[in-house]
This record gives structure tokens, sequence and C-alpha cells, in this order.
């Protein structure tokens, strides 16, 4: 795939065990600092191994009905860490977006609505996160990546607690 067949698009991705992670959001609001967490955790064993596949600008290309992301070739293996400045890491060359990530999402809500956990490009559904604006997105990434949606949730998207939790 070349630059000129890709959308470039203002985000972050780093890979998680075989699906990458997208984290979308405005300028300042920690998507490098997102990154930089899930390549920790996966070093500290708390999800599967992680790598940066690229920060502040990737590439986004539709194929056999995934969607792949790529780094964009000047920024490839470059992070900001604040407080360090621009530095050097391994990064993966491409992957199939698994989950996106929006920081300062204005949808974000305690029990969001099952159509703002989803977001749509070229056809394609991917799980997506709304993290508003103040909050620690690293749990809430964490959570959907070790856990998955009850079975028998009444309200039809999984995003609550069994109520067996609290009455056993």
């Amino acid at each position: 795939m070349t630059d000129a067949q890709a959308s470039s698009v203002h985000a972050s991705a780093v890979l998680v065990g075989e699906r990458a992670v997208l984290i979308r959001g405005p300028s300042g609001s920690g998507k490098s600092r997102l990154a930089f967490d899930l390549i920790l955790a996966g070093r500290a064993g708390q999800i599967a191994a992680a790598m940066l596949i690229g920060d502040d600008r990737v590439h986004l290309e539709a194929a056999q009905g995934q969607l792949m992301v790529r780094p964009a070739r000047e920024l490839a293996g470059l992070i900001e860490i604040r407080g360090l400045g621009i530095r050097r890491c391994d990064f993966a060359v491409q992957a199939v977006v698994g989950l996106v990530v929006d920081l300062s999402a204005a949808d974000a809500e305690r029990l969001p609505a099952a159509g703002s956990l989803v977001w749509e490009i070229y056809g394609i559904k991917i799980p997506r996160i709304p993290v508003g604006a103040g909050f620690a997105p690293l749990p809430l990434v964490l959570a959907a990546l070790c856990t998955r949606p009850s079975a028998d949730c009444p309200k039809g998207f999984g995003n609550h607690i069994s109520p067996t939790i609290a009455t056993q």
C-alpha cells in the first residue's frame, strides 16, 4: 500500500497482540501518552505484548473487509514522551485495527449507548471506546482488552455489572 492509496489521519496506533488499538483525539488529549502506557502494560504482562505502530499520524486503508493501519513513513519508530521529547522505539509496519479509542469524546457517558461503542469506516465496523476529557483512558482500554460484555445483559449491550455479583 502506498501513501497515496491510504487515508492519513491524526492519530496514534499500538499493536496489542494481533490487533491494533487506534487512538484518536485533539492535540494535547493524550494520544502519545496512552500509546506509551499500552506499550508499558504489554511489557508488564498486563496485556499481550504491545508495540508502537505510529504516533501522531498514521495511514488507514480498507483491505479485504478489515481496516489496516500503518505508520506515516517520516514518523515511523518515533513517539513523543512528554518531558523527554521525541524518542525512538521499535515499531510494527502494519496491523489490523481491532479497537478505536476516542479521547476527549463529546459522547462519552458512564453507560454509553450501544451505538456509540462502534465506529464505522469504509463499511467496516470496529469496537469503540469514547473517553471523556479529564478521564484516564488506560483503565478503560485495559478493561476492553481483558474482558468481554456479559452475555446475560438485560440492557442488551453488556455494559454493566451483573446483578448476581451484588446479591450473592
